[in-house]
């Protein structure tokens, strides 16, 4: 069975616990959800899965060339616990760095930004995944391939890495004692998604928090800071394009503004606030997080009616067109991605409307 599919099987799971955890904050009177930001995560997350199926030929071609050519130990076996077990661990160190290169290089940063740009935090949000890591990303998992991991192996840890990360994103499930010292877990992952002073750049572990405690990157909830989610420079658009590359439009036009070929160069390979000798630093020190105002247009009843409608329409066409990606040719799922993209366009423009911003009411979600 294909890995698309595989996704397609889980995703009523996903959308049952959405469900639980949308009725569980309106019991709790805590409700984390809203429609708009709601829809743009998950077809954020539609979009990445169908950009994944044009691109694996690439990611995981690069994967398996280096294994057949290159493996330490190409005798690895695909029957032994023992390797699968290390296979994950290994893995999931590997993705830690990724992870964490993700928030501290620009260009890492640009394809990864995406899965923070919401300012609500539920199980939605976990779904808000990039279509453009295929760019670089792949990088960091070679060395599985060069010790010969097998690529089914790979492929495996890597989607088991992937779900576990799911349920993290919730405000629903507090501290958890013990299991908060070794694993990723909502309160641990809820810090990663903040904004704050104290929280920012921190808790990068997949399914081991771990990996933080040793490299010096974690930092525990602290009751005394409510988190605050999103970016520093917050999105204001439901647009799936928009989302996925206006950092990259960002550092380009960063890049052409800044002297020198190294300095270029370094646009790219700093982080993303960094500034030039010379120039004044872009990063707020003074940074106020709860002043921040969230965006939320207002729009009407019916448009809210009818941009669920074509949501639901562009995820039934997503499951197709994941559930056939292995008998469609690359122009045909070219073809279902951009009717996929057409639709989530009309579902941001349904969401927005010419209402403006209103204020973020953070005493909600505190």
């Amino acid at each position: 069975m294909e890995a698309a599919q595989i996704i397609v099987l889980v995703a009523p799971l996903f959308f049952l616990l959405i469900g639980l955890e949308y009725w569980l904050g309106l019991r709790r009177g805590r409700n984390t959800y809203r429609l708009n930001d709601a829809l743009s995560s998950i077809g954020l997350g539609m979009v990445s899965q169908l950009v994944g199926g044009l691109t694996k030929l690439f990611t995981l071609g690069i994967y398996v060339w280096v294994y057949e050519h290159w493996a330490l130990l190409p005798a690895l076996s695909q029957q032994s616990v023992l390797v699968w077990g290390l296979g994950l661990l290994i893995y999931d160190f590997l993705y830690y760095w990724h992870h964490r290169f993700g928030h501290t290089v620009a260009l890492f940063w640009a394809a990864h930004a995406v899965h923070h740009q919401s300012e609500d935090y539920n199980l939605s949000t976990a779904l808000r995944q990039t279509s453009s890591g295929w760019v670089a990303g792949w990088i960091f998992y070679l060395p599985m391939a060069l010790i010969g991991f097998p690529p089914l192996i790979f492929v495996v840890v890597a989607l088991i890495d992937l779900l576990y990360q799911y349920w993290v994103h919730t405000q629903q499930i507090g501290r958890m004692g013990w299991f908060d010292r070794w694993f990723c877990s909502p309160s641990n992952h809820r810090v990663h998604h903040a904004v704050n002073d104290p929280y920012l750049d921190r808790n990068y572990g997949g399914i081991l928090i771990l990996w933080d405690r040793l490299f010096g990157s974690f930092q525990e909830e602290l009751a005394e800071e409510p988190c605050v989610y999103g970016t520093r420079d917050a999105l204001q658009s439901w647009n799936p394009w928009v989302a996925n590359w206006h950092v990259y439009g960002f550092l380009l036009k960063k890049t052409a503004a800044t002297p020198g070929l190294v300095n270029k160069l370094r646009v790219w390979w700093e982080a993303a606030h960094w500034q030039p000798p010379g120039s004044a630093s872009a990063k707020d020190e003074a940074y106020d997080p709860k002043a921040q105002q969230r965006f939320d247009p207002q729009v009407s009843g019916l448009r809210r009616g009818l941009a669920s409608l074509l949501f639901l329409a562009m995820l039934g066409l997503t499951s197709w067109g994941l559930w056939q990606a292995h008998l469609l040719t690359w122009w045909q799922q070219a073809a279902v991605l951009a009717m996929v993209m057409a639709g989530l366009w009309g579902v941001s423009r349904l969401c927005t409307g010419d209402a403006k911003t209103t204020p973020d009411d953070r005493a909600q979600l505190a």
